[in-house]
């Protein structure tokens, strides 16, 4: 396997923006992480404050190489990223990354499929696709990245609420909208996962999914992101893989979704 390239920056905040409740996205000048990331990759994001040692893992939402920035949206979901959204421009942040692989670009006719905060990462994944791609995108009511969808491919929506698209999931919209498509990417919640790696499964697609897990290192040392696998593992010998190291995109039938 070859040796993925991994940085450690201060990176600058170039600007942050509350896009939907409790939902940021920021735009972080580095050096190194623009010019080598893809498509489903993450960094790990360091808090300032010192009693808070562990980084927080964000998958990468767009990358802009010409000016050598990324982008993260995320979820306040905890005292670190609570501390994250609270960061105003030109302030520091210590990222590691690119980490864990990306998605691979097949070059055929996909559906790009993205629910709750795992939508975020499709959306570089929607405008690196060399292919026809049809974008299906489920919420649970506010709307956020539309804009930027837009111009990528054919966007089909859901919303559980019903305001939006389709009232039901992202595989809702695939069976009303009658969407076809010889390979699948997707990331979201784990029971989305589940249904999109079965469906793929009944239809015979090939299918590529982004998983979340908590983590502590971020670089596959310390064991604590492990999901069940079909094969076993070369660096454990047992039936796990790292999602952050083996992953976060894995083919569907490769991993076990609980």
């Amino acid at each position: 396997m070859k040796k993925r390239e991994k940085f450690q920056e201060t990176a600058i905040i170039i600007r942050q923006e509350e896009i939907a409740d409790d939902i940021y996205s920021m735009w972080l000048a580095t050096e190194q992480i623009a010019a080598h990331a893809k498509a489903g990759q993450f960094l790990s994001i360091y808090c300032n404050e010192g009693s808070r040692l562990l980084p927080r893992p964000i998958s990468i939402c767009e990358i802009d190489r010409p000016d050598d920035a990324v982008r993260i949206v995320y979820r306040v979901a905890g005292k670190g990223t609570d501390e994250f959204c609270r960061m105003r421009t030109g302030m520091h942040l210590t990222v590691t990354g690119p980490l864990g692989n990306g998605f691979p670009n097949e070059k055929k006719p996909a559906l790009v499929i993205g629910g709750g905060i795992g939508i975020p990462p499709m959306l570089e994944l929607a405008k690196s696709l060399d292919c026809e791609k049809k974008i299906v995108l489920g919420f649970r009511s506010e709307l956020f990245l539309l804009e930027e969808f837009s111009g990528q491919g054919e966007i089909y929506l859901a919303t559980e609420d019903g305001s939006a698209g389709i009232k039901g999931n992202v595989l809702d919209a695939v069976r009303n909208y009658r969407l076809t498509a010889d390979v699948i990417y997707a990331c979201g919640p784990a029971p989305m996962l589940r249904a999109v790696k079965e469906y793929a499964a009944a239809q015979g697609i090939e299918c590529y999914i982004s998983m979340e897990e908590r983590m502590a290192c971020g670089i596959g040392a310390c064991l604590a992101c492990v999901c069940h696998s079909a094969e076993k593992d070369l660096h454990t010998n047992v039936h796990n893989k790292r999602i952050c190291k083996e992953g976060p995109v894995f083919r569907a039938e490769e991993v076990e979704i609980p």
